[in-house]
């Protein structure tokens, strides 16, 4: 019984079909039609999110517009300014904001929000319908909610049923709600995953936890991502809601958005080290050592997806900032067809300010020795050559 009440109440709040929901708004002669939002007259591009009635013929986000023209002749694709989405974001976050100081958000049209605190006095699932009632009738959007004890069973249950569902998960209930879904339906299992899943005749979840399939899923899709997906589902994962998680102003970042889809691992990496050189040469000019390393990924859908990792020393160094990136890569990234990247260095301090345990030295030895390896290389690359040591330096 303690152990229950110690528990955290978590809400997904997912806005339904988003981006067509506003864009509906804008546009009343868009209500009850097939349509997406892309590049308007042009066969050029990609459709970024789908209203239900176009769903409905399978026209679905990250297909090409070329693709969707032909399987329905006359869909109606719009384009709208970003600002639009922008407005209604707000709008939707100032009402979630009314019921928990703790929200957070997850990308433009979803965020969590811990109501353990007031869900003492109000029954948790009142809760979730006043704020999808409000909504509806204050923003004029839709929203599907999860409530659950760690964000990742929120986010699984938010997408149970839709539009406007509510779906409550308590960890002892997942074998009963989650183990019939399909494999597809793991957040996080990415598309080009689940394909091979489902070949291989691992179609549930249930097929998924159940352990004498372990070895054999484990060949298919890899350590890191099974262990992922099979401790979030038994509900081993964060239950800590963190406002403005990736806010910090003190942090040196850069982002880059495609004009093509990449869903290709080598591709994200190639992006991802020339971005990890332009942070580390801002980095450098401002004599400012790092340890924390985030990268953030948005899908074709403008979901976005960001991820950290603290190192356990402060470093300005390529090689050792590079490796966090790859490890998080290899955590989080599954295949998705990805329209932005983006690198972040944060928890800074100046290099006159590092700890002294910063290392087995001083920091006046560490100066030191990095001043003789730095002559060192000079002295080597002036005898043999600049490319003698370092061969690519793009």
């Amino acid at each position: 019984m303690p152990k229950q009440n110690n528990a955290k109440i978590i809400l997904h709040v997912d806005m339904n079909a988003f981006f067509c929901s506003v864009a509906s708004l804008l546009n009343p002669y868009l209500r009850g039609k097939a349509f997406a939002i892309g590049r308007e007259n042009s066969y050029r591009g990609v459709i970024s999110s789908a209203s239900y009635e176009a769903r409905a013929l399978g026209i679905h986000s990250a297909m090409s517009q070329k693709e969707a023209y032909e399987l329905v002749p006359n869909l109606i694709i719009v384009s709208l300014d970003y600002s639009n989405y922008v407005h209604y974001h707000n709008l939707f976050l100032k009402i979630l904001k009314e019921y928990s100081k703790l929200v957070e958000v997850a990308s433009i049209d979803e965020a969590y929000l811990d109501v353990t605190e007031l869900s003492k006095t109000r029954h948790p699932l009142v809760i979730a319908k006043e704020i999808q009632k409000r909504i509806l009738k204050e923003v004029g959007l839709s929203c599907s909610i999860g409530i659950a004890p760690t964000l990742f069973l929120a986010k699984m249950a938010s997408d149970i049923k839709k539009p406007l569902g509510i779906t409550v998960l308590r960890k002892r209930e997942v074998d009963k709600v989650l183990y019939p879904l399909s494999v597809k339906d793991i957040y996080g299992i990415g598309k080009k995953t689940y394909p091979t899943l489902i070949a291989n005749a691992i179609t549930t979840i249930g097929e998924f936890m159940d352990p004498r399939n372990k070895e054999k899923i484990i060949s298919l899709i890899g350590e890191n991502t099974y262990n992922y997906a099979h401790e979030h589902i038994l509900g081993n994962s964060s239950n800590i809601v963190v406002p403005d998680r990736y806010g910090d102003a003190e942090s040196i970042s850069t982002s880059q958005t495609f004009d093509r889809v990449i869903n290709d691992d080598t591709e994200v990496l190639y992006e991802l080290r020339k971005m990890t050189r332009e942070v580390l040469g801002r980095l450098n000019k401002e004599n400012l050592y790092a340890k924390t390393v985030t990268l953030t990924f948005r899908n074709t859908e403008f979901k976005t997806i960001t991820r950290s990792k603290t190192m356990n020393e402060y470093t300005n160094e390529y090689n050792a900032i590079y490796d966090v990136i790859v490890d998080i890569v290899d955590a989080n990234y599954h295949s998705e067809s990805l329209r932005l990247l983006g690198v972040g260095l944060s928890n800074l301090v100046n290099k006159k300010n590092l700890p002294k345990e910063y290392n087995l030295f001083t920091l006046d030895d560490f100066n030191a020795k990095e001043q003789v390896v730095k002559q060192l290389i000079k002295e080597f690359q002036e005898k043999y050559g600049e490319n003698a040591l370092f061969q690519n330096k793009k």
